[in-house]
């Protein structure tokens, strides 16, 4: 399913007009007849007490085809209108004509002293503002925006909670906290990122008679299709689950190397080889018994010495694929090894950790390497640096650094958060639903960097094997969290949940790829 900008969902409303002869009394009378049937599944209608908050734009207008529809089968509707009623204009006045005339109730809110007295029981109906906000809500639409949250009841939001902007997911000010969202068309961008994504509750997406071929390639943004893993043949061996040599770990760092190796075995690689400081070896390899240890000179600091350059591109070249950089220390001369790494090793690599910080201050250490055979897996920090920019500007447009990104290193690059985004070459930009909060933990990158390997060991390309190890990944972190919680959550319990994630994907593939897991809701 793609994922629309505000400006993509207006030219499809515009050519659904235009070209497809829906009108825009039809479009409107099948968003808010969508969002009524959301309420009688979730609520029980008849005798029920609903209050549906309009503004004066076309998401008001739609509030009052709600409040429409649920005065005729037989509930109790209030509709508070913030606006004059002259600012009520084309379709939405005629909407409001139409509830005047059923002789519903609509209170005028010119002040939060108008807001009207609520009750346990009732449900509310946020058609405050819609998808077209760019700035913080001021005036009545800020209180009433307060208001709703400190209601304490359940809020429906029409198309996307008041307050998040439609485009990048941002909370410029107050913004509505919705147990439901019905979002019309496709979903917006600001539907699923963050921190939008936490105030939309559950999403469910309805299209509203829109043609399918007229959104089918709406924009440059999907939500992701991870693909099924190949079968494991009856006569196997550890060499066709992937080959790969793992360049990690420092003295400060025994637990990244240990879950990047341990990470790919557990979630059905084949080989894994780890070259780490020779100190460190038997450490790690105590808790990393499986893997097979590659002790190599060390700095007088514990690292990674720039003297094993030769060994490791000749062990690199060999392998399916090298994974470089968790753990492996800021240590100067380790980075100039990762970084001549990266430039000389001819088979695919995954830069993780502070193999991102080498590639940040030289980014042509990868330019010269093949088209799409790299994937760059950061997080937001670390890509505000490897574009040269601020945090602040990463956040304001997540999809837009990613492209930039994929353009600049020419590689698969993964930027890491609670909606992962996974762009490549061909410039479709994936965005990952699975997962929770209390994945945010220290390691859980070195998780997904082996994930990541293993899904490529199995055999699926780069690009591909990338999105589908983020699925997996985010999958055995919510198998996780129900199992113990998502407070505690440590990057260790999300390598041991990769068994049974992948067990569960081979098996339920469709229905966990359909719905992301339940996180997406389609009608």
């Amino acid at each position: 399913m793609r994922i629309s900008t505000v400006n993509e969902m207006r030219e499809c409303d515009r050519r659904a007009v235009e070209e497809y002869g829906l009108s825009e009394v039809v479009l409107m009378e099948h968003a808010g007849h969508s969002v009524y049937e959301v309420l009688k599944t979730e609520f029980d209608v008849m005798h029920r007490r609903f209050l549906v908050l309009c503004g004066r734009g076309n998401n008001g207008g739609d509030g009052m085809v709600v409040a429409r529809k649920l005065h005729s089968r037989g509930a109790v509707v209030r509709v508070c209108l913030l606006a004059d009623e002259s600012e009520v204009r084309g379709t939405s006045r005629a909407n409001y004509d139409a509830a005047i005339a059923a002789g519903m109730e609509v209170i005028r809110v010119r002040s939060a002293h108008d807001l009207p007295e609520v009750k346990s029981g009732d449900v509310m109906v946020d058609a405050l503002l819609g998808t077209g906000l760019s700035r913080s809500p001021e005036g009545i639409y800020g209180e009433a925006i307060e208001w709703i949250n400190g209601s304490g009841l359940p809020v429906v939001a029409v198309d996307i909670p008041s307050g998040v902007n439609g485009d990048n997911g941002l909370v410029p000010g107050e913004a509505v906290t919705a147990s439901c969202t019905v979002t019309f068309g496709l979903p917006k961008r600001g539907n699923l990122l963050p921190p939008g994504r936490e105030h939309c509750g559950k999403l469910i997406v309805t299209h509203i008679s829109f043609p399918p071929e007229l959104i089918k390639d709406v924009g440059g943004v999907e939500v992701s299709r991870p693909l099924p893993l190949p079968p494991r043949r009856l006569e196997s061996h550890k060499g066709d689950y992937g080959d790969v040599l793992f360049v990690a770990g420092a003295r400060s760092y025994l637990g990244a190397p240990m879950l990047v190796v341990m990470s790919f075995l557990r979630a059905g690689g084949g080989y894994g080889r780890l070259a780490t400081p020779a100190s460190l070896a038997p450490l790690v390899g105590s808790r990393a018994s499986e893997a097979v240890m590659v002790p190599l000179a060390e700095t007088s600091d514990g690292t990674l010495s720039l003297s094993n350059l030769d060994v490791l591109c000749q062990m690199g070249d060999r392998a399916d694929m090298m994974v470089i950089g968790p753990g492996v220390s800021l240590h100067e001369e380790t980075q100039e090894l990762v970084r001549r790494l990266a430039t000389l090793v001819k088979s695919p690599v995954i830069l993780d950790g502070d193999g991102l910080s080498a590639l940040a201050s030289d980014p042509s250490c990868i330019r010269g390497r093949e088209s799409a055979s790299t994937v760059l897996t950061p997080h937001v920090g670390e890509m505000a640096r490897l574009l040269g920019c601020t945090i602040e500007q990463i956040e304001a447009d997540r999809v837009t650094a990613v492209i930039e990104a994929v353009h600049r290193f020419g590689a698969v690059v993964v930027l890491k958060g609670s909606s992962t985004l996974i762009g490549g070459p061909t410039g479709l930009v994936s965005l990952n639903l699975t997962g929770n909060p209390g994945m945010a933990t220290a390691g859980s990158g070195d998780v997904l960097a082996g994930t990541i390997a293993a899904v490529y060991g199995m055999g699926l390309e780069l690009r591909p094997a990338a999105e589908t190890g983020v699925f997996i990944h985010g999958l055995a972190g919510d198998l996780a969290a129900e199992e113990i919680g998502e407070d505690g959550l440590v990057a260790s319990e999300i390598m041991t949940h990769l068994p049974v994630a992948v067990r569960l994907y081979r098996q339920s593939f469709s229905q966990l790829t359909d719905n992301c897991c339940g996180r997406l809701n389609v009608i």
